[in-house]
């Protein structure tokens, strides 16, 4: 079938918001608990770089851009997200997402994408690395998850297109 990856849009939250609660489920996707609302959702993410991966209509994937800092001279650095839903996992819509939204992002003049990943996901790492990110360090008991404490693996890539 034809996946096409296309600007997000507003109508397309609550497929995004089902796909991010999976990701919820597994556990080591994010270190949050809950999915928000799309109000409090759209004012976390930037404007730009915001896709959804299509097939037959329905949505399948999702990635977005936050900002990591309001500071100006930031302003070429964000956060990356990416989500799949779990019957696409382990297809090639990872990478193709995050292919598209890091081409997506240079276009918009980021220079740096970072990413925050569980070590327990090693599958979001591998795919990271594959798309030329490189791990800069690893938080220790970054956050709490069930009573449990949770190291987070840093991720970046930086652009040789955005920001020379």
């Amino acid at each position: 079938m034809k996946i096409d990856i296309v600007p997000m849009e507003p109508g397309d939250w609550e497929a995004v918001r089902t796909i991010y609660l999976q990701g919820l489920a597994t556990g080591n996707a994010t270190l949050e608990t809950e999915a928000p609302e799309y109000p409090e959702w759209d004012k976390s993410h930037l404007r730009e770089c915001r896709l959804v991966a299509r097939c037959g209509g329905q949505v399948i994937g999702w990635a977005a851009l936050c900002p990591v800092s309001s500071r100006c001279v930031y302003s070429g650095v964000a956060e990356e997200s990416i989500y799949v839903h779990g019957a696409w996992r382990g297809r090639g819509l990872g990478r193709a997402l995050l292919e598209a939204l890091v081409a997506e992002s240079e276009r918009a003049g980021f220079w740096t994408i970072q990413a925050g990943i569980l070590p327990e996901n090693e599958a979001s790492i591998a795919l990271h690395k594959a798309c030329g990110f490189r791990e800069v360090g690893r938080r220790e008991r970054l956050g709490r998850m069930n009573g449990v404490w949770r190291d987070v693996v840093l991720m970046e890539r930086r652009s040789n297109v955005a920001g020379t």
